[in-house]
């Protein structure tokens, strides 16, 4: 299942995103017109419609949901009936033609069926769904489906005189995710508004020395006004946007409503500066590129301390960002006030060394964010393209974005790698997360909010930022994905980074997040989510 998985992720390595992105768009311009759809109600209260488009599940009971779908089907609206049932009724005001999506393999059970699209439908952890067409009449009609059957749409009688093949992927390239309200109901987290653009874009006041945008990093709010500690991908004018990544710093921005934001300073600036040596070696600059600022305030200090990833950066060996390590720093202004620093460099608290495990990997340690537990303090570091064994150092790396746990006393640490039996955490996905936040909720439990991975470059994730729950902080249940693309404009076509989970009072949360569109620029937006704690409490009675 993995096996082109594998084969187009070493591929993309090479590529440009920009130029794949925007060959990708080209690409689009020249697909063919949509069908048009014709109207329908349905009989049965137990049916109901969905738009096909991902990630809609179109089978009751089932998490397998909707990744690419063919152009002619870009506007049609499909039924999904209730499990075990085998036939839907619907009415129309006019003749035309019922689209039943089959799985290949399985054979539609209408004998009147007509093969239209091959390879019309991409649904994950599935073979590639086949379109076939049943003529149907003005009134109430019935159509048989199946357990691998459902109707996709009905159009007016369309013209394809012989069957097309859409050549879309097959589905069994990705995984079936759980994703609020599609794929069992369940809904933690309403979408309540969010602004139909992205809040920090190219060309606003701050951005003019920022060629590539934004990435990884942290928001919080301090009495009325947020900050936010964004990676930004400065790279440098007049390079290419490779280099966006290598050539980084943290920079810090206020709010007075999370949607007009102003730069204020420089936290952290990175050289840029290229290895000269493929091994983690000192003669490296370990800090030439520098991404995911973590602003956690200690209590027990009275003072934020500020957690942030420094990389080696190696031209030859993918990843080019290789060998993190962690540091923290505190502000010398004590009180929440002293959110803005000034900040020193901090001290080095994670690195790779004998402890590293080998699921860190090369680009371990990729990131880091503590929080208390009954005794003591846990704190999520990540890892990426591991080694099977350390016979694999340092070039020979696989594919898998993971994190872990480290344990210590307090926020100051020693921090210590939790060992094996428990690391990597793959109870919340198995293939990839980055980026995680974590944060206690009023009954106590945690909830982790963190990158879902890009749809993307051979990368087969979820292309949705997502969240996990635990009650103790150390075992952690299955990763739910918040699709929220359904309810606001979406302007991205690469979800990345949430930056925060900000509670405003009465169950509303303010989210901040990466993304990215068609351009080199990568902006931030801002969504706004209400909580529903009965199903929290459903969720975490979950193992």
């Amino acid at each position: 299942m993995r096996s082109t998985f594998f084969r187009l992720a070493l591929l993309a390595v090479a590529l440009s995103p920009i130029a794949f992105i925007n060959g990708a768009t080209a690409q689009a311009k020249d697909q063919p017109a949509a069908w048009k759809p014709i109207a329908i109600q349905l009989k049965a209260k137990t049916d109901a419609v969905f738009p096909l488009k991902k990630p809609y599940c179109p089978f009751s009971g089932k998490r397998n949901g909707i990744i690419r779908v063919a152009a002619q089907l870009s506007r049609l609206t499909g039924i999904k009936t209730a499990s075990g049932t085998s036939s839907v009724t619907f009415k129309t005001n006019g003749s035309g033609t019922v689209l039943l999506a089959v799985v290949h393999g399985a054979e539609p059970k209408d004998k009147n069926a007509r093969l239209l699209i091959e390879n019309g439908l991409t649904i994950t952890e599935m073979a590639p769904v086949d379109i076939y067409g049943v003529p149907c009449h003005k009134g109430w009609n019935t159509v048989a489906t199946g357990p691998d059957t459902f109707v996709a749409g009905v159009v007016e009688n369309t013209a394809a005189a012989s069957k097309l093949n859409a050549q879309l992927p097959d589905g069994r390239e990705w995984r079936a995710y759980l994703t609020d309200s599609l794929t069992d109901g369940k809904q933690l987290f309403e979408v309540l508004d969010a602004p139909a653009d992205p809040v920090i874009n190219q060309g606003m006041p701050g951005t003019e020395t920022i060629q590539g945008g934004f990435e990884g990093g942290t928001c919080v709010k301090v009495g009325n006004k947020y900050h936010l500690f964004p990676t930004e991908r400065a790279g440098e004018m007049g390079v290419p946007a490779y280099y966006d990544r290598v050539k980084t710093r943290i920079g810090h921005w206020e709010s007075e409503d999370a949607i007009h934001w102003k730069r204020v300073g420089t936290i952290y600036q990175a050289s840029g500066k290229y290895a000269i040596a493929e091994e983690d070696n000192p003669m490296n600059d370990r800090r030439a590129a520098i991404w995911s600022y973590n602003a956690v305030f200690n209590q027990k200090e009275d003072r934020w301390y500020g957690y942030y990833l420094t990389y080696t950066v190696d031209k030859n060996i993918a990843p080019n960002h290789s060998f993190g390590r962690i540091w923290c720093t505190k502000s010398q202004t004590k009180g929440m006030n002293g959110i803005g620093g000034p900040y020193d460099d901090g001290q080095l608290i994670m690195e790779p060394g004998l402890d590293s495990q080998p699921w860190e990997g090369r680009q371990g340690v990729a990131s880091f964010y503590p929080f208390p537990v009954k005794d003591g303090w846990l704190g999520f570091y990540a890892g990426a393209y591991p080694f099977k064994t350390w016979a694999d150092y340092p070039k020979n790396s696989g594919k898998g974005w993971y994190i872990g746990l480290a344990k210590a006393q307090s926020m100051d640490g020693p921090w210590t790698r939790l060992d094996t039996t428990v690391n990597p955490v793959k109870s919340m996905n198995p293939e990839f997360l980055e980026n995680p936040l974590v944060y206690q909720l009023k009954n106590g439990a945690y909830i982790a909010i963190f990158d879902g991975g890009p749809d993307d470059n051979g990368h087969h994730f979820v292309n949705m930022f997502g969240y996990a729950l635990s009650k103790d902080g150390l075992h952690w249940n299955e990763a739910r994905y918040l699709p929220i693309q359904n309810k606001v404009k979406q302007w991205w076509n690469l979800m990345r980074t949430p930056l925060c989970l900000i509670p405003e009072g009465n169950n509303v949360y303010t989210v901040l997040y990466a993304a990215i569109n068609n351009n080199r620029f990568h902006p931030i937006g801002m969504v706004r989510f209400k909580m529903h704690p009965e199903v929290l409490e459903e969720l975490l009675k979950e193992k």
